[in-house]
């Protein structure tokens, strides 16, 4: 579980970052917007799945 939120997040991670470049205008605002609430999302979930005692 916590292999695929880390793959999602990096790979959201990576569309984000190369939207600036690929896209313009309203897809690209759409697509950050997108890809930005999936990392989000992802990272608080990884966040909460974290071992407490580590």
């Amino acid at each position: 579980m916590k292999a695929l939120l880390w793959l999602v997040l990096i790979a959201a991670l990576a569309v984000n970052v190369s939207t600036s470049i690929v896209f313009d205008g309203v897809e690209q605002v759409l697509i950050s917007i997108g890809t930005g609430l999936a990392a989000l999302a992802t990272g608080v979930t990884l966040f909460l799945l974290r071992r407490r005692d580590a």
